[in-house]
């Protein structure tokens, strides 16, 4: 009560059955399937594991539990948790055959190592107990993806008047996509900087590293990249070079989708020194699936603004990243010109994390569109690191936890300072930690911003932290439970990884004991023992 400002009214739990303190992996599921025989099993996983974490098997199943929810003043971001469950050599094959180009396959040659394929981290769910993975078959499966994500879209639509429904860019296209696309804008911006250094403005913030256009162009002619009268044109449009410099976002605007001038863009290899494409070749059925999975984000996105969802694309590696992150941009763009429909989300341990935010930021008040952001800390470390390592290149993780909360709420501020000052963005706290939610809360009464703004909102998963959810959405906090759904033989991965990744708040249940016995005292003292909510 205290967290929330006020003292919290009475309002009863949705029944959760405990959780069983043995994790099951795929293969013991499976060996207790044929042990227990199907029927048996379903029950027993739906009493334990399958009851504590998923909602239900199918949109039927699980409204009852939405709505026992939403009478608790907490929303649902529904997610149909089927995962592939195949072996490690089986992901390894997809992951290499959907991350080759023809070029690459032709030619032999590869782009930088970050961004090419490895066979050791070739299966992506390695060391990853938090996030979905999915691995690309062939573009009718795409299109299943996509199927489902609409229908999502729709139950969430049915389930609330503002619902959340997420997805993620690798199960809508080839991979290999996102990592040539990656490459291009890490090695433009990695240009931009080398240029900066040129020019001795180094060590600034992102936004406050400006080119001076006029030795721009002369070093752009020094390096043979554009005539001083070919890149003449580049920088004469209402927004490019108007103030006689140039930033990041001026500079990232020239490989905008929009633009054709791209296709034209050399950038010099650092290491040689020659002059190289920015954009690789495709081939035709490359084209093709290239615009289908841009097509698929776009049909997703008109249904989320269609239905009244906000759709939210999760992240995923850093060598996918700077795509999708990109990518999503291009949809905010177009889609959050009335509201946030869109969001983007960031990864807070991530070191360029705070750059990364205010540059988009700036982007969204420069267009004036909606800013609309998902925080979150971030799925991938142990695989992150462990590649980095491995393969070469420099960690881009934050070295301590400590770090990386002060990141948090570092990106989290800032966005909070941008609502206070034009009410034109939104943020999705999704955090299982009560210093963060206690962090948000402290900075939303030191700025003025009411909870029914509808501005910020709080996110954990089903089944875990209700210590923490229940209280804001009684207290009047937007709040959502991260909803998984689906039949059970299909969410053992799920299910799996979620068992495994509890183990980590067992260190809590003693904290939580303690609520449950206080909330019980104070109950019985009030003579409330048996309050319900009222179901709307």
């Amino acid at each position: 009560a205290a967290e929330t400002g006020g003292t919290a009214p009475a309002f009863a739990l949705p029944e959760q059955p405990p959780v069983a303190s043995v994790v099951y992996t795929p293969s013991e599921a499976y060996f207790s399937r044929k042990l227990l025989g199907q029927w048996l099993f379903e029950k027993l996983m739906k009493l334990t594991f399958y009851g504590q974490f998923v909602a239900g098997e199918d949109q039927e199943a699980i409204k009852p539990l939405i709505r026992r929810y939403s009478a608790c003043g907490v929303g649902s971001v529904l997610d149909y948790s089927v995962e592939e469950d195949l072996t490690t050599e089986e992901a390894e094959k997809k992951e290499l055959d959907s991350c080759t180009s023809a070029f690459e396959k032709e030619t032999g040659k590869q782009r930088e190592k970050r961004y090419s394929v490895h066979r050791k981290f070739g299966d992506r769910r390695d060391g990853v107990i938090s996030a979905r993975t999915y691995f690309y078959a062939d573009e009718a499966k795409c299109d299943r993806h996509m199927d489902t994500f609409l229908r999502c879209i729709e139950a969430s639509g049915g389930s609330s008047e503002d619902g959340f429904s997420a997805i993620k860019l690798t199960a809508l296209g080839r991979p290999q996509f996102l990592l040539q696309f990656s490459e291009v804008l890490v090695k433009w911006r990695r240009f931009f900087h080398q240029l900066a250094a040129e020019q001795g403005k180094v060590g600034l913030a992102a936004l406050e590293t400006k080119l001076e256009v006029e030795k721009l162009q002369e070093a752009l002619a020094k390096l043979g990249v554009a005539t001083k009268a070919e890149s003449q044109h580049w920088f004469t449009g209402e927004k490019l070079g108007v103030s006689g410099t140039v930033d990041l976002l001026d500079w990232n605007s020239l490989i905008d989708s929009r633009t054709e001038i791209s296709k034209l863009l050399l950038t010099p290899n650092i290491k040689t020194g020659q002059l190289e494409p920015l954009l690789s070749h495709f081939t035709e059925e490359e084209e093709r699936q290239m615009k289908r999975m841009l097509q698929r984000m776009d049909v997703l996105a008109k249904k989320a603004v269609e239905t009244g969802v906000r759709l939210m694309v999760d992240a995923e590696q850093t060598y996918f990243q700077p795509a999708i992150s990109r990518l999503t941009l291009e949809m905010q763009r177009k889609f959050n010109q009335e509201r946030a429909s869109v969001f983007n989300t960031y990864q807070c341990y991530l070191k360029d994390a705070y750059d990364t935010v205010t540059v988009d930021v700036e982007l969204s008040r420069r267009e004036a569109w909606h800013f609309g952001a998902k925080l979150v800390r971030g799925a991938y470390m142990e695989q992150e690191r462990s590649r980095a390592a491995e393969v070469g290149y420099e960690d881009p993780i934050n070295p301590t936890y400590q770090a990386t909360s002060e990141m948090y709420h570092r990106c989290l501020d800032y966005i909070l300072e941008e609502i206070r000052h034009s009410r034109k963005a939104n943020v999705m706290v999704a955090s299982h930690n009560k210093d963060t939610v206690k962090f948000t809360l402290r900075r939303m009464a030191d700025l003025g911003i009411h909870p029914s703004e509808n501005k910020i909102y709080f996110g954990q998963l089903l089944g875990m932290c209700d210590q923490i959810t229940f209280p804001l959405g009684q207290a009047g906090y937007p709040v959502y439970k991260y909803v998984p759904y689906g039949p059970v033989n299909e969410v053992l991965p799920y299910l799996s990884r979620r068992a495994q990744e509890n183990q980590g708040f067992m260190a809590r249940a003693k904290e939580e004991q303690d609520l449950l016995w206080m909330e019980l005292k104070r109950r019985l003292f009030a003579g409330t023992l048996l309050s319900t909510p009222a179901l709307s």
